[in-house]
């Protein structure tokens, strides 16, 4: 195995991604990681495509609703995966997300999505409760069948008791089953994302291939134990019977 010697600046395609959106526009379009320049923004508007930006505080949100967006996905601490903080160096913040999309509403009228942490019937019903007008999973689903999660991945996801938000995989804060490799790395790790995601990159391939669930990253958000199986449609289905009854 062979680590990166230098690591060139990555932005992800982000120029062409733009082009090609206003060459074949789409319906929607949504942003994680921060927000598009005011123009691009304007650009994509103007080529009648609707817009979603993912906050996670209320200083986003203004940000985002600044730019003209249609709607906006709440992202609670509770989310596995990446938080979408706009900069790399912020600390992601902890207000949970029934209390998180309450602060939001104060600062935008615009309608939010909920996501984070949403693993039943009872929780997605709080959330619309709590004012969202849909939600949003990640975590529920990683055990579908149509799911890209390894064997591994889906396994631990059972097996393993607990989470937490580190940038020891990526240099960028992410919600994951702890194991060794965060307890080791964590306490070091730069805010530098993607440098440092490119960095671990073969040191993570080479967990997957091994199964070694210890130095895997295995994203899950807080209610990764209530993840099922079976097809996602079927899934979809009942998690919204269990929310009505529930609500």
């Amino acid at each position: 195995m062979e680590l990166p010697v230098s690591i060139a600046p990555d932005r992800d395609d982000w120029d062409a991604k733009i082009e090609a959106l206003l060459r074949e526009p789409v319906e929607w379009v949504s942003y994680t990681f921060g927000l598009p320049e005011p123009a691009e923004a304007a650009a994509v508007r103007a080529a009648g495509i609707r817009q979603v930006g993912t906050v996670t505080s209320p200083e986003e949100a203004r940000a985002a609703t600044a730019l003209g967006f249609d709607a906006l996905t709440v992202q609670g601490p509770e989310a596995g995966g990446h938080r979408g903080t706009h900069r790399i160096e912020d600390r992601p913040g902890t207000l949970p997300l029934l209390e998180l999309l309450a602060a939001v509403r104060e600062v935008t009228p615009l309608p939010l999505i909920a996501a984070g942490g949403l693993g039943d019937g009872a929780a997605i019903a709080a959330a619309l409760r709590a004012g969202a007008v849909a939600v949003q999973l990640g975590t529920a689903y990683l055990r579908t069948e149509e799911s890209g999660a390894s064997a591994a991945h889906r396994r631990a996801l059972v097996e393993l008791e607990g989470t937490t938000v580190t940038r020891a995989f990526t240099g960028r804060p992410a919600r994951g089953l702890r194991n060794a490799f965060i307890d080791r790395h964590d306490a070091h790790a730069p805010a530098a994302y993607p440098e440092v995601h490119h960095l671990t990159q073969p040191l993570r391939a080479a967990a997957g291939r091994r199964e070694d669930l210890a130095a895997m990253h295995l994203w899950a958000g807080t209610a990764h134990r209530k993840a099922r199986t079976g097809r996602a449609a079927d899934v979809t289905r009942e998690l919204w019977r269990d929310a009505l009854r529930e609500g």
